[in-house]
């Protein structure tokens, strides 16, 4: 009977007592998702530049076609691009573009300024890419003059 005790004991407390588990990860396992954050991270970080690249281009050229529209109104007030003030009779000496919001907007990627002091027929607009834009080399700098042709020094489809 004391053996059969022993077995009974032995058997319960078997049973009460927890099997150890494993928890955690181990370091095989942490360093495959390790090469799988790196792999994701070099194919996303160079198209999320990319896209954050061609986001600030296109600011630039909406605030190149908002400082046109600026332009087309002040020569239909003073029939002339050259001109402004009250009475229109001060010329231009020194071009300068008003200070509208999109100009702040984008004034970290692009430096916007007229190429040439505007004439009384004649302005062009340039948006040239300065700080993080400045490695744009596919479209560069963007113009666009009082005709409304639009250009790029690198390539076409800089404006969509």
């Amino acid at each position: 009977m004391r053996h059969h005790l022993k077995t009974v004991i032995s058997n319960m407390h078997r049973r009460t007592l927890p099997i150890p588990r494993q928890n955690g990860f181990t370091l095989v396992e942490l360093m495959i998702v390790v090469a799988i954050v790196a792999i994701l991270a070099a194919v996303a970080y160079p198209s999320y530049q990319s896209h954050v690249q061609k986001t600030r281009r296109a600011a630039a050229a909406a605030c190149l076609t908002e400082l046109s529209q600026w332009m087309e109104r002040n020569h239909t007030t003073c029939l002339a691009y050259n001109l402004t003030g009250a009475a229109c009779g001060t010329a231009m000496t020194t071009a300068q573009l008003p200070a509208l919001q999109c100009r702040n907007d984008v004034a970290i990627a692009y430096t916007i300024a007229f190429a040439a002091n505007p004439t009384a027929s004649a302005y062009t607009l340039n948006a040239v890419p300065r700080g993080p834009q400045a490695s744009d080399t596919r479209c560069g700098t963007l113009t666009l003059n009082q005709a409304g042709t639009k250009g790029a020094v690198a390539a076409s489809g800089c404006w969509n």
